[in-house]
């Protein structure tokens, strides 16, 4: 295929570094081992097409996806004739390169939420002037940008006027408006609707876009552009579907907003209207893995709009593994090269029996010959399906086995991934008394909760001051002192009044801790100044405009606030406040790109956390190439820092690693060593901790793209379809007519890896690679 898609050097070069020699998908594609090699390769196209390009029509990507790319950018830029940038264009075929020169570029902006007001720094035309036009010294008067606020409306007004509740129904193209405000607004959009085009005359005057970076969202959406739309589309205002509402949430400040907001962006000829254009999708991590190879492997189909790429010669998809690993040649790939392993055996026997739909007793040995894949097992014979039988038993053998006088150590980088991801095996150990917990929560956590959620909950605490509820703060000692004290008081009180189903009470349980917070962040030595700093705190969140960066010590705020609702989910089996540690470390500040974790800053609060706890045995996410939020897998850096120190100090050979991953990453069972039955009892108990304790989360204001609603809730049909895969493997009837009433009660699994030290650096020291020289 590459013979008709000729590569430049800097591809060339990528693609002999991946060691992949067989492409044969519709659109040609690079891969790399991560996100931050991502990023290098993605700056290194770009660059080289620039410096051949010096007044080219660009358009690049906007969120946290191109992260890497704009810093990476940056640094060549200003180290291209030094040592660390002669390294890397030598090795990546920029030797020759003049150094290009970006400020004759012109910029077109691929999309925005519509009204937003430019000022907001969560709008895309803030974030365009802040990394492209100003980060990377772009000519604004070269620009083609789109900014709500000049986009003419009807009689002169502004989008405030015409859209007051920045609504706006698209039903009124098509139907007769019903009043005055309607009429404004049908003539407003028709005047949109306009603009729209206009914007799409001046792209197509300047020759089409010539350089085209975007990132794919989960239904498969390029710029705005979700699934379903033509293929023939071009600058449009429109609305989006609930995935990709779901992803903007983030941005917005929760899915309530995004979901009520309609965007404008450029469509999918437009992308390729250029037919000497260069158009590369950028996608990372095995959660896009699906949509992927689904956009690849596709004949051109709007249910998949990124196949429209397949009408350029430089069309291109640039992945980490994880994200292409799920394409045929990636599984081909994974199966010939190298020495088989077990792994290998057990997925692709396992793979087999979904493939057929047999159960793993019922494969015949013609079955396996006949697949491309079992076929390639060394010594194939009639016991080679037994064996992978037995091996997958002995995982679940290992999830059964009794831990005890074991010091345990659960991690999260938020404050539900250790539920979400292993509370069935958490509850097992804490039923054995010898086992001692603690439990830490890396980062702060704010970005979860809404500003409607501080508000309502300090509406309810000032009632209960008012009303002489919260009568600690008439002890003497209390501003001073008293405020640090009893706080597994309020913890037993909320959970009390779960268990009597008086949410008044539970509530005041949570505004007891509220205003311990407040007196901690703000300092406050009278109950006059407690409720003066909460009629402050509720009118800088009133007059915040949706997902704007809160300041400093109401982060704080919504930070403790999670870190409460972190207490009470281990409180349920009787661990105290004191074995819940909340590290808020410092690279989480809710920036759109977060620091590099700082080994002081970052690294030391874990290193003294383990010399003080001394676990035995340590979990955390195992998420090495992001694809989840971009906190994990900076968590793991840190975390893994932290532990090489340790080691240094200590004899770690016993030491274990607990390696789980939940809602964003998953384990298959062939990967994992470790298999946990899980109980509709377990799943109760999930379920009913996330909605009784994590309060700020049950209305699911920041939800996954797989599921409008709880995360327990899709973590608990991970679980189910986990055991699924397995049960076809061992047959239905090895649950239910187990010897042991753990495994006959099983109705859904959880997988993980248990480490040593050595094994867990490797894991993490990849990406640790990747990032030198931009720390």
């Amino acid at each position: 295929m590459l013979a008709n898609y000729p590569l430049s050097p800097t591809e060339d070069a990528f693609l002999k570094d991946s060691g992949i020699e067989k492409i044969t998908t519709k659109i040609p594609y690079l891969v790399v081992d991560n996100f931050p090699k991502l990023g290098l390769m993605t700056a290194c196209r770009f660059l080289e097409w620039a410096a051949n390009n010096p007044d080219g029509v660009i358009s690049l990507p906007t969120g946290k996806t191109p992260e890497y790319f704009i810093k990476w950018t940056q640094h060549l830029l200003a180290n291209w004739d030094k040592k660390t940038g002669m390294e890397i264009r030598e090795k990546y075929g920029l030797k020759d390169t003049k150094k290009p020169v970006l400020k004759g570029l012109q910029f077109v902006q691929i999309d925005e939420f519509y009204p937003i007001s430019s000022s907001q720094k969560n709008s895309f035309f803030h974030y365009v002037n802040k990394f492209y036009i100003d980060g990377f010294g772009l000519d604004p008067a070269k620009a083609l940008l789109i900014n709500s606020d000049e986009i003419p409306l009807a009689r002169g007004k502004n989008y405030r006027e015409v859209f007051p509740d920045y609504k706006v129904d698209l039903s009124l193209r098509y139907r007769e408006y019903t009043g005055e405000l309607e009429k404004l607004q049908q003539e407003s959009i028709f005047m949109i609707d306009k603009w729209c085009s206009d914007y799409e005359a001046k792209i197509r005057n300047k020759g089409g876009i010539g350089f085209f970076l975007g990132g794919i969202g989960p239904d498969g959406h390029i710029a705005f552009n979700t699934r379903g739309s033509d293929l023939f589309s071009t600058t449009r205002l429109t609305e989006t579907n609930f995935e990709t509402q779901a992803v903007a949430a983030g941005d917005l400040g929760g899915i309530e907003i995004s979901s009520n907001r309609l965007v404008i962006t450029i469509g999918l000829d437009t992308i390729v209207h250029n037919p000497e254009g260069v158009a590369i999708i950028i996608a990372a991590g095995e959660a896009k893995a699906t949509i992927v190879k689904n956009s690849l492997e596709s004949e051109m189909t709007n249910l998949y709009p990124a196949t429209v790429l397949q009408k350029l010669k430089l069309g291109r998809f640039y992945m980490t593994k994880g994200a292409a690993s799920k394409l045929t040649d990636s599984i081909d790939l994974f199966y010939a090269s190298g020495e088989w392993t077990d792994l290998k055996t057990e997925r692709s026997v396992m793979e087999l029996c979904k493939k057929i739909g047999k159960y793993g007793h019922r494969i015949t040995l013609e079955d396996l010959k006949n697949d491309k894949y079992t076929s390639q097992i060394p010594d194939l014979n009639e016991n080679t399906v037994k064996r992978v039988i037995e091996n997958i038993i002995k995982k679940l053998d290992h999830g059964l086995k009794e831990e005890k006088n074991e010091i345990l150590l659960h991690t999260g980088p938020h404050h539900d991934d250790i539920s979400l991801g292993i509370l069935p095996q958490i509850t097992k150990q804490l039923n054995e008394n010898s086992n001692k917990a603690h439990f830490s929560v890396l980062t702060s956590g704010f970005t979860a909760v809404t500003n409607t959620f501080v508000i309502e909950t300090l509406k309810y605490t000032k009632r209960f001051l008012d009303e002489g509820k919260i009568q600690m703060v008439k002890f003497d000692d209390f501003y001073t002192s008293g405020f640090k004290l009893k706080m597994d008081k309020d913890v037993y009180h909320f959970l009390t009044n779960v268990a009597s189903e008086n949410k008044e009470e539970r509530m005041r349980g949570l505004c007891h801790r509220v205003v311990r917070a407040v007196v901690f962040i703000y300092g406050v030595r009278t109950t006059m100044e407690l409720r003066d700093q909460i009629n402050e705190i509720m009118t800088v969140l009133k007059n915040s405009y949706d997902g704007e960066k809160n300041p400093k010590n109401i982060q704080t705020l919504k930070g403790m606030i999670r870190e409460f609702e972190e207490e009470l989910v281990w409180a349920h089996f009787g661990v105290q406040v004191k074995n819940v540690h909340h590290l808020r470390l410092g690279f989480y500040t809710g920036d759109i790109f977060t620091e590099q974790p700082d080994k002081k800053r970052d690294v030391e609060p874990i290193l003294n956390m383990l010399r003080d706890i001394k676990p035995t045995k340590l979990s955390l996410t195992l998420d090495p190439e992001g694809s989840g939020p971009d906190t994990h897998y900076k968590v793991l850096q840190a975390t893994a820092e932290a532990v090489r120190q340790w080691g240094d100090e200590e004899d770690l050979s016993n030491f274990k690693i607990i390696g789980y991953r939940n809602v964003w990453f998953k384990f298959d069972a062939a990967e994992a060593n470790v298999i946990v039955p899980v109980s509709l009892g377990d799943m109760s108990v999930m379920e009913d901790s996330f909605t009784n304790c994590y309060l700020s989360q049950v209305n699911a204001s920041f939800p996954s793209y797989a599921h409008n609603g709880k995360f327990s809730t899709l973590a608990r049909t991970t679980w189910v379809n986990q055991l699924s895969d397995v049960q076809l493997l061992l047959g239905k009837n090895y649950f239910y007519q187990h010897e042991t009433a753990k495994v006959r009660s099983s109705h859904g699994l959880i997988f993980f890896r248990e480490m040593n030290v050595e094994e867990f650096l490797n894991e993490a020291r990849e990406l640790e690679k990747s990032t030198e020289g931009m720390l």
